[in-house]
């Protein structure tokens, strides 16, 4: 069976220096907000140029404790995308705001910006850019209206550490950048994990003391807070891969080339990458009416393959009894129809695409 993300074969070339890491923290027997956690704090922030980095729990958490310290609460609004993983509308709902969502454009999967304006009102304080699957979103149209109408930007990176939108990393454009390092991330650790980057001291400053139940001082605190630490062996074990993140992505972006010369179907769509972006492929995602079927068929060859996502925000029943504003968006319920991501790891071979692409080519 090829699978989606083959995390042992990572393990298995990062063996030694992943097991040294755990073997030095478990022997140090420091393992909440320890030195790897501010390492690899100064170390993402130094990768992406800004000043500050804030180790947190998870990337749900990242994306909340953003919001949080950007002043979004009861009765706000705010706009992000309805066709993504579920944690991006959660967190607005967790502050008891309102999520607006917005239809996507059809090539990249990212929220389409033609329709952002029409859905800003008052009570519109942030927009939540996704930069789906590894692909930027469009920033330019997105930072020329929120600048126009005070709006702050969290921008979700959580499937795109490294990639670069018109020479900018992603994370560093919008007010904060929120990242996942969850296990089938391209930077990824092996349990929950999570950073929020941004270039403001204040909006650092209160991230920090929230998530560690609002406490600069051990046993003083300052805030009603959260439990949202970073612990030592997941920050050990990333700073063990962001050394080798960008060959990571290098070998993702060679992978879709491969997937590209060799899938050859007219009724299959494959991943647009835009002028001026550079996708690192956490997923590749092509697009066919003949989804369930070509799915269907890598199940019976051996193939793993995965809908995300099959069921577009707008429509969970999670959010029916809750005062969202989303109007018709037909581009992401066709999205969810027809997507399929095939299985993409920077160890995947060569052989392994070419068979792959060999299988969709012969779906009846």
């Amino acid at each position: 069976m090829i699978p989606m993300v083959d995390l042992r074969r990572q393990y298995k070339n990062l063996k030694a220096d992943i097991d040294a890491v755990i073997t030095e923290v478990l022997n140090s027997s420091r393992f909440i907000l320890g030195p790897n956690v501010s390492e690899l704090e100064e170390e993402i922030a130094a990768y992406h140029g800004v000043p500050f980095a804030i180790g947190v729990a998870n990337g749900t958490d990242a994306l909340f404790l953003a919001l949080k310290v950007c002043g979004i609460g009861n009765g706000d609004e705010v706009i992000t995308t309805s066709f993504t993983f579920i944690a991006t509308a959660e967190v607005i709902s967790r502050l008891n705001a309102t999520p607006v969502f917005v239809d996507v454009d059809p090539d990249t999967f990212n929220i389409d910006p033609g329709k952002l304006k029409k859905k800003i009102t008052r009570k519109t304080k942030a927009i939540i850019p996704v930069h789906l699957f590894g692909h930027p979103a469009d920033m330019d149209s997105i930072v020329n209206l929120c600048q126009r109408y005070n709006i702050k930007i969290i921008e979700d990176c959580a499937q795109a550490f490294g990639a670069e939108y018109k020479g900018k990393k992603v994370g560093t454009i919008g007010d904060c950048g929120c990242f996942s390092f969850f296990p089938s991330k391209n930077l990824a650790c092996y349990g929950d994990g999570g950073m929020v980057i941004t270039r403001e001291e204040n909006v650092a400053e209160q991230i920090r003391l929230l998530r560690n139940h609002g406490s600069a001082v051990k046993y003083y605190h300052n805030a009603i807070g959260y439990n949202s630490r970073l612990d030592e062996i997941q920050a050990a074990i990333v700073r063990v891969k962001l050394r080798k993140i960008d060959k990571f992505n290098n070998s993702r972006r060679a992978n879709a080339d491969i997937y590209r010369s060799c899938i050859k179907r007219d009724d299959v769509i494959l991943p647009a990458e835009s002028a001026g972006c550079r996708h690192v492929y956490h997923q590749f995602t092509i697009r066919s009416k003949k989804r369930d079927s070509i799915m269907d068929y890598l199940k019976r060859n051996d193939i793993s393959s995965a809908i995300y996502y099959p069921l577009p925000l707008h429509k969970q029943e999670v959010f029916a009894d809750q005062i969202t504003i989303s109007g018709e968006l037909p581009v992401s319920e066709e999205c969810a129809a027809e997507v399929l991501s095939l299985p993409m790891f920077p160890e995947l071979r060569e052989e392994e695409i070419q068979y792959i692409s060999d299988v969709i080519n012969n779906v009846p």
